[in-house]
């Protein structure tokens, strides 16, 4: 379609004192800055490590949790930066682990607080120029944008297995801790699937839209593919987004939801297998092969988890049972 997909991911992650436990190294907040601390360091001399190999970094900041941390790299064309994300996963485990830590990119690691998340800022540029501006339209979005964008609603369900590929990604994907589990879309609110970033005048190349149900734990390579594809049906097919949800869609009742025609996101790996293996769009997007491969993967990995007898399991049930 001559368009050149650009991406831009916030890849969140923990640090924990070892492999073992998830003992935290600093109680630090969002955008904390004071007091500096071992964590502090750590993101300091990854993003000098990640700059010396060439990967362009954006922000780095502290994160909401206590020990999570999270480095921004600057955007580029999909297809390097999914290298950049293999390379930047690398990197930090490979710092904190020279420093006698431990660095994690798992989505859910402890119950109770956020999880870590993979927001993925997206656009579309044809001949230098951005695909998604327009100055005449009320969110300055174009109509590529705007099929972009429900063409990514449309296929949230299906993609969700790819962008949330574990057992553990579902236990990131509930209400209450700033990780989207319905398919609505809009500006300012962050409770949303997706939310286009405030224009800025004179920032036309800054217009995009951030898809925010990706874990850092998926394969960026399959990831950005399946959400490419669904962006693009939307264009293709002249898909149109209903109108954004500024309200709060977690504090709606079921009933709000049900009105305003906001379905959900899967709720379990076993939820997203079924609807990711009947879906055309990803079937074509990653191939024959490499689809199947991955469905008959998740199902084994589901088995392994539905066998398993967990501690809560044993918590719960043992003393009363």
């Amino acid at each position: 379609m001559g368009y050149t997909y650009y991406v831009g991911p916030e890849l969140e992650y923990f640090y924990f004192k070892d492999s073992k436990g998830t003992e935290t190294l600093d109680e630090g907040g969002y955008f904390d800055m004071v007091p500096l601390d071992a964590a502090t360091d750590l993101r300091r001399e990854t993003v000098l490590i990640l700059d010396e190999m060439g990967i362009g970094v954006e922000y780095s900041h502290h994160e909401v949790a206590h020990s999570q941390h999270e480095i921004d790299m600057r955007y580029t064309d999909a297809l390097t930066m999914a290298d950049n994300v293999m390379t930047y996963r690398l990197v930090v485990k490979q710092v904190a682990l020279q420093n006698g830590f431990y660095a994690t990119f798992m989505p859910k690691p402890i119950f109770g607080i956020n999880g870590s998340g993979m927001h993925v800022h997206q656009s579309l540029f044809k001949g230098g120029k951005n695909a998604f501006f327009d100055p005449n339209d009320k969110y300055n979005l174009s109509k590529v944008a705007k099929g972009f964008i429900a063409g990514l609603l449309k296929h949230a369900p299906e993609i969700t297995l790819v962008c949330n590929q574990w057992v553990n990604s579902y236990k990131r994907l509930v209400s209450g801790y700033e990780a989207p589990v319905y398919l609505s879309w809009a500006r300012r609110n962050r409770a949303d699937l997706i939310r286009v970033p405030e224009y800025k005048p004179g920032k036309e190349v800054a217009t995009r839209i951030e898809f925010r149900s990706p874990d850092p734990a998926c394969n960026p390579y399959l990831a950005f593919s399946v959400m490419l594809a669904a962006g693009l049906e939307g264009i293709e097919k002249g898909y149109e987004p209903p109108e954004p949800v500024e309200e709060n869609v977690y504090e709606m009742t079921d009933e709000e939801r049900k009105k305003g025609n906001i379905g959900t996101l899967p709720a379990s790996l076993y939820e997203a297998i079924q609807l990711c293996e009947k879906s055309q769009l990803v079937r074509k997007a990653l191939g024959e092969h490499v689809f199947y491969a991955f469905i008959k993967n998740k199902k084994i990995e589901w088995d392994q988890y539905r066998i398993h007898v967990t501690e809560y399991e044993t918590n719960r049930y043992l003393p009363i049972l």
